[in-house]
């Protein structure tokens, strides 16, 4: 099979990844064989090449958000059925997080396109036990970005704590936040899109944002909740600022550049709060499928062939992709 290598993590610039033939990849007990339809292209993939996350696997094939046929099923997956493969792949189900609906927080977990190999390729494995079956009213391009851009924001949004009816900033607006943002829309909320791309504030405007600006510019009402989905560290203060007494600035990235000091009284002050989120819960998956199914979500989406996936990785580090690039193999 062709398939994408992370073989020398660096600067998109340096060429990270590699084009390689393997054999096709065997199923372990549990597991699914699938023949990759269309891969999303995220940012922590992004972060895997360059080296922003420390290497978990050598020529590990990047890639999580993997729509594909099952080959080979199990656990009541069938063959010829379409299938998701998403970024958490295994936690131990018996360490004090799992037993509290925390499994995002295992120390054992492990992830596809890092721990494991992933969807830049014509085939992946995965555990049936994490995979997804998905709302057949998304093709596979529109579906793809749902797998971890859609679950990943989702869990953002739980996070943020917005009341009903209240004002959100969206900090970036890409594949993520294009998804979160309509979401939040659907559910009764203003929101307000901070990025550095006008053809993002545009789209955030087409999709039904209240206002668009600039990545630091403050927006012209205090915000109840903000997202910050850009992995840009110097935003932290800005976005805490710009929020309301009591609200929530929500950090929906694996990687962060380095945050500036805060000072406390015009940061932090008046019981507004600054949290991580790590990954996700195969619930937080299963509900915002749900979602995306109720509210038929505009995905959009740039396609690249899956020869072009360094091509479709550059763009993505240059802010040149509108929503949510897709490899189609």
């Amino acid at each position: 099979m062709r398939a994408w290598q992370v073989a020398r993590p660096g600067p998109m610039a340096t060429r990270p990844l590699r084009q390689v033939e393997l054999p096709v990849p065997e199923p372990g007990p549990g597991e699914l064989l699938v023949r990759v339809r269309a891969c999303g292209v995220c940012r922590t993939d992004l972060h895997v090449a360059e080296g922003d996350l420390p290497v978990h696997r050598p020529d590990v094939i990047p890639g999580h958000e993997i729509v594909g046929e099952v080959v080979t099923g199990a656990d009541g997956f069938q063959p010829g059925e379409r299938v998701g493969i998403a970024w958490l792949r295994h936690t131990d189900g018996t360490c004090r997080y799992c037993r509290r609906g925390r499994e995002n927080l295992c120390p054992d977990s492990r992830y596809t396109g890092w721990d494991a190999d992933g969807g830049y390729a014509e085939y992946a494995t995965a555990p049936a036990a994490y995979a997804y079956r998905l709302p057949d009213s998304y093709p596979d391009e529109q579906v793809a970005p749902l797998l971890c851009a859609g679950i990943i924001g989702y869990r953002a949004f739980k996070l943020a704590s917005l009341p009903q009816g209240g004002r959100l900033g969206i900090y970036g607006f890409g594949a993520s936040a294009h998804l979160t943002a309509q979401l939040a829309i659907a559910q009764g909320a203003q929101v307000y899109v901070m990025t550095r791309s006008p053809a993002a504030r545009r789209l955030g405007l087409d999709l039904g944002a209240a206002w668009a600006g600039g990545a630091d510019e403050q927006p012209p009402v205090p915000l109840d909740s903000a997202i910050l989905f850009a992995p840009v560290g110097t935003l932290v203060p800005p976005a805490l600022r710009a929020l309301d007494r009591g609200g929530t600035l929500a950090v929906a990235g694996i990687h962060l550049s380095d945050i500036p000091p805060l000072n406390y009284q015009d940061d932090l002050f008046q019981e507004r709060i600054l949290r991580s989120v790590t990954a996700n819960t195969r619930e937080d998956g299963r509900e915002f499928l749900d979602l995306a199914d109720l509210h038929h979500l505009t995905v959009t989406t740039t396609p690249y062939p899956l020869a072009a996936a360094e091509a479709a990785l550059t763009d993505l580090a240059a802010d040149r992709v509108n929503g949510a690039a897709v490899l189609l193999p």
